[in-house]
């Protein structure tokens, strides 16, 4: 993802709006909000934030549809160890880690490049990572059809790690699936492939 938005008048008005915000914000914290390293700090600050939420623009069903083939291959497909940054919605901090997913084709596969890309549309917004699992499983299974879909998703968050327990190594595991998955044996074999090096 660049980090130069390119802004339409509606996203130009919204990243001037959240520019006013943070020049506001900037001087109930700081002493001296107009000292050389902070003039452009709301400048970049909005860009940021119109970066880390950019997922609301995005179409993750029209994602896979870009890209979907027929094909018979009914053997289970793995994208793992997709990257992912994001904003919790009770602090606006950071979560980030890796999503696992998985899906069983019934006649139609996607590019691969897509599901990480689904990944992203419902990582950059502010989410919890309860939500974001099933927003990925459900986007794949009601655009795909598949037989059965999986997301597992590792993350780090730092409203525990900068703040409340302050638990520096700590790691939220979140999964959900449908369809094949349902099965136990199934499910371990996923587990077992995505656990592998």
């Amino acid at each position: 993802m660049s980090s130069l938005i390119p802004f339409s008048d509606e996203e130009s008005e919204k990243f001037l709006a959240i520019r006013r915000h943070y020049e506001e914000i900037l001087k109930l914290i700081e002493p001296d909000p107009g000292r050389e390293g902070l003039v452009r700090t709301p400048l970049r600050v909005a860009k940021t934030l119109l970066d880390f939420t950019s997922g609301y623009d995005m179409d993750p069903a029209a994602i896979l549809r870009s890209a979907m083939f027929k094909e018979d291959y009914s053997q289970m497909v793995i994208v793992k160890d997709i990257d992912f940054y994001s904003l919790c919605e009770h602090h606006m901090l950071p979560f980030y880690g890796k999503a696992h997913v998985a899906y069983i084709p019934n006649g139609y596969i996607t590019g691969l490049s897509k599901i990480a890309r689904v990944v992203d549309a419902f990582a950059r917004r502010l989410q919890v990572q309860e939500r974001m699992t099933s927003q990925i499983k459900d986007c794949i299974q009601e655009t795909l059809q598949p037989l059965g879909v999986m997301v597992v998703i590792e993350a780090s968050h730092m409203c525990m790690q900068m703040r409340g327990v302050e638990k520096q190594n700590s790691i939220t595991t979140t999964s959900d699936f449908t369809g094949a998955f349902n099965r136990a044996k199934t499910r371990e074999e996923f587990m077992n492939l995505i656990s592998r090096s």
